[in-house]
């Protein structure tokens, strides 16, 4: 079972940056990916980015390229967004996700609060 741990959220004004963490723990051997989910109120969960723990295979929503950047430590098994010039609409709940490992459950970190105020 993996285990993940958000860390980073807060309040900020608008133009401002925050850097999110999400480390992974518990069995993590076979964990290769990692992604960020974002939900904004009353909005459904949307994609930010995938993080590739082995490789090069990163990317971030078209819509948030520009301004949100991730990147990861391999060994610690921890990602990153950087987030900047941050706007209202990116309020919300920052979520990382890491996709099932063989026949487990896909896990969910409990979320970070980023809230912009304009």
């Amino acid at each position: 079972q993996v285990q993940l741990v958000e860390s980073g959220g807060g309040l900020v004004q608008a133009g401002g940056s925050l850097r999110l963490s999400c480390a992974a723990s518990g069995r993590t051997f076979n964990l290769y990916v990692l992604r960020w989910f974002r939900q904004a109120p009353g909005k459904e969960r949307e994609f930010v980015a995938h993080i590739s723990l082995t490789g090069d295979n990163t990317y971030v929503a078209d819509s948030l390229k520009g301004r949100f950047t991730s990147s990861k430590n391999s060994a610690e098994k921890t990602v990153y967004l950087q987030m900047n010039d941050l706007k209202s609409e990116d309020t919300g709940v920052y979520y990382c996700y890491a996709p099932p490992i063989g026949p487990g459950a896909a896990t969910w970190g409990q979320g970070t609060q980023v809230t912009v105020s304009s």
